[in-house]
């Protein structure tokens, strides 16, 4: 009976250089008939280049567990520590909306 435990599971290994992570503030997701592309992109303030600094590749299926477990966790993040601020999340007249704060510089 152990066994049949065990065969349900899944050992999910985390090397440490992932575990440090990768600091992402906007998200560009594209897609066709058969694949889910999320490309995780870092904008600096007054920087007029950003690089994709990785890429996710998910089946339909996938991306809609992800959107749902994201929906999820967000109800409970909100339950306990308030509403997040609403974001727009479209695209604005010029093309889609960057993270606050981020944009044109004034000169000094």
């Amino acid at each position: 009976m152990e066994d049949n435990k065990k065969g349900n599971q899944i050992d999910i290994q985390l090397s440490e250089e992932v575990a440090q992570g990768t600091y992402s503030n906007l998200a560009v997701i594209t897609h066709s008939s058969s694949e889910f592309v999320v490309d995780f992109v870092r904008i600096m303030p007054g920087v007029p280049k950003a690089d994709v600094k990785s890429r996710v590749i998910l089946t339909p299926e996938h991306a809609k567990r992800l959107m749902l477990a994201l929906q999820d966790n967000i109800n409970k993040f909100e339950s306990m520590n308030g509403p997040i601020k609403n974001v727009d999340g479209g695209q604005g007249p010029q093309g889609p909306i960057i993270p606050m704060g981020f944009g044109p510089t004034g000169q000094a």
